[in-house]
């Protein structure tokens, strides 16, 4: 659980540092915006790493079992998956409705990623993982919109990316729902 817990520090610690916008332009100053970039990439890589190792050593050794969630809460998950994938292609450059809806589109799909994970797993390295991410997903989106960060157009009718975001969010959840076992581990349909 540690390693989980060091990952989660260096990961959002870094994603945080990076709201922060006066430290970040002292640091961006003092490194130049080339060594911070790197160093930003390399320290985010590392957590993120150490997140995937941390998580499955603490799957490995066994669940703490906090709560038993009811079997629907599945059901729930990979339908509240649907709505994240749409939401991470609703990022891409194309015009598009839906993205002015939704504002920020990547930040939502982590926000409903954490979320759908959270109602489906009751223990404790889900809870430590899935909550953190909820945590630091509503700050950030509190630090958007506390410094004014621009946000996409809101159209008054479908376009592309609209199309686009919905067929790649799409596929992207089947491919997700059948690859699961194999990247993550749990089987995500079974009944």
């Amino acid at each position: 659980m540690a390693v989980l817990i060091f990952g989660l520090v260096l990961f959002l610690g870094t994603h945080t540092f990076a709201s922060a916008r006066g430290v970040r332009a002292q640091a961006v100053e003092g490194l130049g915006y080339g060594l911070y970039r790197g160093l930003y990439t390399v320290i985010t890589l590392i957590g993120l790493a150490l997140i995937i190792w941390g998580f499955s050593r603490y799957r490995a050794d066994g669940l703490i079992v906090l709560w038993t969630p009811p079997s629907w809460t599945r059901h729930l998950t990979i339908l509240l998956m649907w709505f994240a994938w749409v939401s991470l292609a609703l990022s891409n450059p194309a015009p598009s409705r839906l993205r002015g809806w939704i504002k920020h589109p990547q930040l939502n799909a982590v926000k409903i990623w954490a979320l759908a994970h959270l109602i489906a797993n009751g223990d404790l390295g889900g809870l430590v993982l899935f909550g953190a991410f909820i945590v630091w997903a509503g700050y950030d989106r509190y630090s958007l919109k506390r410094r004014g960060a621009p946000t996409p157009p809101r159209l008054d009718h479908f376009a592309r990316g609209d199309g686009i975001g919905l067929i790649v969010g799409t596929l992207l959840w089947v491919t997700m729902i059948f690859a699961h076992p194999y990247i993550i581990g749990p089987t995500v349909l079974a009944f």
